[in-house]
């Protein structure tokens, strides 16, 4: 009879349950959301693995224990299989990291405690080693776990070892990372940045590779919780990393400066930190502007155009940073950076060159590209409420200040960020508004009429 019931058992439980990804809508346990228990699959037991009878009833008290939280119960046949036959099923490890972190909460003492630490790293590298080719827990996989447990239960301040799986799990999964081993690389970096400066090229490529990794899943139309949770992670990091003081233009200049020279027919390089330092806004950069020039030279490019723009506006040279941010905009595919090339170029007309005409005709066309660009909307506005020569009737030439306003309320509409400063923007030419009596000489532009304002502003607009 017993024969009969272990018989039955390995049909079961000859491979084992394994982790599944957890849910995106339910990640109430921090520690546990990488990996959740399922019922056994039936496949062939790995080569290694010699499955006698006890090793498959053990698989089966433990599993049945842990499935029920009975992790005291578990801890015994755990061990056993653990020790005996670790490659046998791969529930020993999706169902054994909780037995094992169950333990590691048992112990009194620092010495019991490590031991039982290093049995845990040791499931981990166990792990790898029989089931490391796994198609969808790979070896990248379990070392980013590996990583985060490392971080959780370790009572030592060495952050060597689970930067080191962190980095070979981010590189190894790549856009199927799980999104805490990005987060956690990167935080890693940064506390090795903090404790040595000399990390700080290390930690500029770490922070760049960990943007491109959640850029990549930002932009997976098929998957918007993902995306929506990537985006709030790089928002994250960004601000970790412009807080570190490694994006300080100065300490980026004395990195790159020797290394731009050296590479100054390199197309790839040059372009890389062009990016770069637009992301971290050190535009005014000489070594911004060497890498600019020479890639420009080699291949004129968005980023390149962008960049000597950038260096012709910091030299007071208005026209000329136009006709390369005009550049820019046509070279790129990038819909977003279409939308800043256009709207710069429209802050130039208006700041600097006085054309408003030419700040409308921009900031629309940056609108096109990113219609919840409310900047774009305040610049029209004050575009509108600084135009001259619109009506020869001076009371007419006033109601250039009903469709600025009209502006200015859609920015708010479009960008609630800009609220504050869209209603001092009301509230500051609404003041000059026609009065009542000036209307009174006007019956087509009583309060409520709708009221076109011609001239190349060409806007309809209400009465008030």
């Amino acid at each position: 009879m017993k024969r009969l019931v272990l018989m039955m058992l390995s049909v079961v439980l000859v491979t084992g349950c394994y982790a599944q990804r957890g849910s995106k809508k339910d990640k109430k346990d921090k520690k546990d959301k990488t990996e959740q228990t399922q019922a056994p699959a039936v496949e062939e037991p790995a080569e290694e693995s010699v499955v006698t009878e006890e090793c498959i009833m053990n698989i089966s008290l433990f599993n049945e224990s842990a499935k029920n939280k009975q992790y005291a119960d578990a801890l015994g046949p755990w061990n056993d299989v653990f020790e005996n036959c670790p490659s046998a099923n791969k529930v020993i490890y999706s169902q054994g990291r909780n037995i094992v972190q169950w333990e590691l909460s048992q112990q009194k003492d620092d010495a019991s405690y490590q031991k039982v630490f290093e049995k845990l790293m040791k499931m981990y590298d166990k792990r790898v080693k029989y089931f490391g080719d796994d198609e969808r827990y790979p070896t990248p996989w379990i070392k980013g776990v590996k990583a985060l447990d490392y971080l959780i239960f370790s009572k030592s301040d060495n952050i060597q070892p689970p930067y080191e799986w962190l980095e070979e799990s981010v590189d190894g999964l790549g856009e199927k990372s799980d999104i805490e081993f990005i987060r956690q690389f990167v935080v890693l970096s940064d506390r090795k940045y903090a404790a040595d400066n000399t990390h700080a090229e290390k930690y500029i490529a770490d922070y760049l590779k960990a943007n491109l990794v959640l850029e990549a899943m930002i932009a997976d139309s098929t998957n918007a919780d993902l995306a929506a949770q990537a985006a709030q992670y790089k928002n994250g990091i960004d601000v970790l990393f412009a807080q570190s003081g490694a994006a300080d233009c100065a300490t980026l200049d004395n990195l790159y400066k020797e290394k731009v020279k050296a590479n100054n027919t390199d197309l790839s390089y040059l372009n890389k930190v062009i990016s770069f330092y637009r992301r971290v806004k050190c535009t005014e950069s000489e070594v911004y502007f060497s890498a600019a020039v020479d890639a420009y030279k080699i291949q004129p490019d968005a980023e390149s155009a962008a960049a000597l723009a950038a260096m012709s506006f910091s030299k007071e040279d208005f026209s000329k940073a136009v006709d390369y941010y005009r550049a820019a905009a046509d070279l790129t595919e990038n819909k977003l950076d279409k939308a800043d090339y256009n709207y710069k170029i429209a802050q130039i007309y208006y700041s600097k060159l006085s054309d408003y005409p030419r700040t409308k005709t921009f900031a629309l066309r940056s609108l096109e590209f990113n219609p919840s660009n409310g900047g774009a909307y305040l610049i029209i506005g004050l575009a509108y409420a600084g135009a001259r020569g619109i009506f020869d009737d001076p009371i007419l030439q006033k109601t250039v200040f009903w469709v600025a306003v009209d502006k200015f309320v859609r920015a708010k509409q479009v960008d609630p960020t800009l609220a504050e400063d869209a209603d001092k923007l009301i509230a500051t030419y609404s003041r000059h508004y026609p009065t009542k009596e000036d209307i009174f000489m006007h019956p087509d532009m009583q309060s409520g009429k709708t009221f076109f304002v011609g001239g190349w502003i060409s806007e309809s607009t209400t009465a008030r």
